[in-house]
């Protein structure tokens, strides 16, 4: 479903990083798509002993998969339960913080910040007007208070998104899922699910959306929605009698923590473009193929991107934004044999470097 256009938009946003832990690369690409409503996340340091990626589907807008990538990782930094450890709380917590701080005067200036031209014009007069006195927009430890303005009732947006959420501290891997962006980890070549799509159809959704007043008709939520579960979608969310994790729609996320091991390659998160051509396992499988060749992992995501866009428009798969994120754990043993090896170089530059006209520069000797 959505409006296509007449020849797909093939550029991408790509970027690579690492740090003594990960490595990561990632593409995004509108595709087909007359919009790109994809949005991405990658902090390799988000403190000095986590990693955190995420990839967050946009329905109805972009506005929504861009306040989670701006804020989501923030919120779970902020939560007491992170500091006490408490990592998969912490990000459950984050992913309904999301809903409550897009409500009101200050969600709908965020949201309409992140908007349309006209819509992050009107955003930015009535953040001069009603934005508290002294406050910063940028400050990443705002509280989050309460202003008064125009849109101080806004119950929050139509507009929704999926959010997967990978997060790493030492050899821990915490996986938050709401929608039905995926999160696969590769361990051994084998390809495992580390997160459920979450579809109307699945008993537990059903079961929930029944008893919330809501109804199911071809696969769709009250007719309209594909998903089960995002942040946003406040149409959904209108039951003052339920909790939010009891609504229509809920943005209450599936947690799973899995122990990493040294079979562990690497995590994929991407968005249902790729899951809608590729199955967990075709993808693993052509992750592991390309890295037999190719160092730059933002380079195997492109072409992953590339397989999937479709060549028309006719039956709507491989048309949708696409958007992965490909995370490659370090081995302690790679980490040693890289600082052996620099060692080893290290000392053949030295012993080369006597005096002498003739000799080369450290710079000539590495690249020999």
């Amino acid at each position: 479903m959505g409006i296509y256009l007449s020849t797909p938009k093939t550029d991408k946003f790509s970027e690579d990083g690492e740090n003594d832990r990960v490595r990561y690369g990632l593409s995004s690409m509108q595709g087909w798509r007359a919009t790109m409503e994809d949005a991405h996340a990658a902090y390799p340091d988000l403190d000095a002993s986590t990693s955190f990626f995420g990839v967050y589907d946009g329905h109805g807008g972009k506005v929504v998969a861009k306040f989670c990538a701006n804020y989501l990782h923030r919120q779970v930094l902020k939560n007491e339960a992170y500091a006490a450890g408490e990592i998969g709380t912490s990000v459950q917590k984050a992913f309904f913080r999301m809903d409550e701080m897009m409500r009101g005067q200050r969600g709908w200036r965020e949201l309409a910040a992140l908007g349309d031209k006209m819509n992050r014009f009107t955003g930015m007069i009535e953040g001069l007007i009603w934005s508290p006195r002294g406050a910063d927009s940028n400050d990443k430890n705002d509280d989050w208070a309460f202003e008064e303005g125009p849109h101080s009732d806004f119950a929050g947006p139509t507009a929704g998104s999926t959010a997967c959420v990978a997060i790493i501290r030492n050899n821990k891997l915490v996986v938050a899922n709401a929608g039905d962006s995926r999160c696969v980890l590769s361990r051994k070549g084998q390809a495992y699910n580390l997160s459920r799509d979450h579809k109307p159809d699945l008993e537990a959704e059903k079961e929930r959306i029944l008893k919330a007043g809501g109804f199911i008709r071809a696969g769709r939520v009250n007719g309209s929605l594909n998903l089960a579960r995002a942040i946003g979608d406040v149409e959904f969310k209108q039951n003052k009698f339920l909790p939010a994790e009891k609504q229509i729609v809920t943005a209450n996320p599936d947690i799973n923590t899995v122990d990493l091991c040294e079979d562990d390659d690497f995590i994929v998160l991407a968005c249902d473009g790729i899951w809608d051509c590729m199955s967990s396992q075709q993808l693993v499988d052509f992750v592991h193929e390309q890295l037999v060749s190719e160092t730059k992992l933002s380079a195997v995501c492109e072409r992953v991107l590339d397989g999937c866009l479709a060549s028309s428009t006719a039956n709507g798969e491989g048309c949708d934004n696409m958007t992965m994120v490909l995370v490659q754990f370090k081995k302690p043993s790679q980490t040693i044999t890289e600082l052996i090896e620099e060692l080893s170089l290290s000392e053949s530059v030295d012993g080369a470097l006597n005096p002498g006209d003739n000799q080369p520069k450290p710079e000539e000797v590495e690249s020999k």
